[in-house]
């Protein structure tokens, strides 16, 4: 047998190992999902061993695809560094990148920032999703994800933080009138409180004493919106009092539409990362990406 036919159907099986399912192999390979799984059926049939085991949703590796991942993702590995290598100076990035991020923070601040680029790089390409729920980047075959607040089930991804938010509680002047300013924590109990819904449950206000001590406050959901637009739309109509990152707000606050409220009382910041699956060669499309972002974060263009 040739040393070809010997590689025949590794590049599959790597990317459908990484990708935890045919058919996220499928769009990231441009073939379809049932010519993945000819290409793996044929390279188990040449091994002699069955490689993964298969449900309707999702394909995990035996131990036997273990190991033989182990050795083939690394030999791949050496050969994207070493072309890497060559291309160094002169390399364009290229190719479909697949983004997912937080609705509101994505539409407002991070695609204006998106399309700047590809503007300006014609050789990537942007598969964009907006969803504020944590996703399986590996499962769903996202190169890049934007996650804001704290990391949860982090193991097999690489972070770098891009900013931190800071966020405010305020009001419409028109509800402020009728309704009178908060002096204290305490006077929330008489206002009303537009407050964030996620997976059916109320999201508390994250309050910071003067002593840096952070508590979370649960005011009286007068309101309970799942959507941070919406939100926002809220307290400018005067439903409420409401907790929003600043750059939601700070235009509404320069123009007087809306009123900071209870500044006695600092608000934790809150860090927004650029998170990838962890491999042991950052593509370049991505690793273009994650640094335009950090540019642009030192320059104020993610708040």
């Amino acid at each position: 047998m040739s040393r070809i036919d010997q590689l025949s159907g590794v590049v599959t099986f790597v990317e459908a190992a990484r990708a935890g399912s045919f058919t996220a192999a499928a769009e990231r390979l441009g073939i379809s999902k049932s010519a993945v799984g000819k290409t793996i059926a044929r390279l188990e049939q040449r091994l002699g061993t069955k490689l993964f085991h298969r449900t309707t949703r999702r394909s995990s590796l035996t131990l036997e695809g273990e190991s033989y991942f182990a050795s083939c993702a690394s030999a791949l590995d050496e050969i994207a560094a070493a072309e890497t290598a060559l291309d160094a100076g002169r390399f364009k990035p290229r190719g479909r990148l697949r983004i997912d991020m937080p609705g509101a923070f994505g539409r407002r601040v991070l695609v204006p920032i998106l399309l700047e680029i590809a503007l300006a790089e014609p050789g990537l390409q942007f598969a964009m999703s907006f969803t504020d729920r944590v996703v399986d980047l590996v499962e769903e075959g996202i190169d890049l994800a934007i996650r804001i607040g704290e990391l949860e089930d982090s193991s097999g991804l690489v972070a770098r933080r891009l900013i931190e938010q800071t966020r405010v509680i305020c009001g419409s002047r028109r509800y402020l009138d009728m309704r009178g300013v908060p002096a204290s924590l305490d006077d929330l109990r008489f206002h009303d409180c537009i407050v964030a819904l996620r997976r059916e449950t109320s999201i508390a206000w994250s309050i910071a004493d003067a002593n840096g001590v952070v508590q979370h406050l649960a005011p009286r959901s007068t309101h309970e919106i799942g959507d941070a637009e919406a939100m926002l739309t809220a307290a400018l109509a005067g439903c409420g009092l409401v907790q929003l990152p600043m750059w939601m707000v700070r235009e509404h606050l320069r123009s007087g539409t809306l009123v900071a409220v209870l500044s006695a009382y600092a608000t934790p910041k809150v860090s927004i990362h650029a998170v990838w699956p962890r491999t042991r060669h950052l593509a370049p499309k991505v690793r273009h990406i994650v640094d335009a972002l950090v540019v642009r974060a030192q320059d104020g263009r993610l708040e």
